[in-house]
């Protein structure tokens, strides 16, 4: 099946893929080749995809959009969206102990809820903090 990763600045990855596992605000999800057709909204999470021929996923984190599957055909279209390679695991690591000592002091605080969620997130992608979501 045809897999698009597609973020508003650019074409993120794009090619042939055998799965494609996502996280949509109803819950987790795979999609295989003949899926039929499907249109979610996607949660804060990683995304991956498995290229044809290979036995290991692309990850990339992704804080929303939208996913739609067509005629054998993945889009992925995220309002924010980073390859797991593309992701600074130390500004990561540093927005999440920002973030949680804001937390410590108000643990009601929206903004550094969701600073926090999307950090944690990028080092899930990268590979660094696999126990979290």
């Amino acid at each position: 099946m045809n897999v698009e990763l597609v973020s508003p600045e650019q074409v993120l990855w794009s090619g042939e893929a055998t799965q494609v596992v996502t996280r949509t605000l109803d819950g987790d999800i795979a999609f295989l080749e003949g899926h039929a057709p499907f249109l979610g909204a996607l949660a804060v999470g990683v995304v991956q995809i498995w290229p044809a021929g290979s036995s290991e996923p692309i990850r990339a984190a992704v804080h929303g959009g939208f996913i739609e599957v067509s005629s054998n055909t993945v889009s992925v279209l995220s309002d924010i969206a980073e390859l797991s390679a593309d992701i600074d695991v130390e500004r990561a690591r540093a927005a999440v102990a920002g973030a949680t000592a804001i937390l410590e002091i108000d643990e009601h605080d929206a903004v550094a809820a969701v600073a926090l969620q999307r950090a944690e997130i990028r080092l899930v992608a990268a590979g660094e903090n696999a126990e979290a979501h």
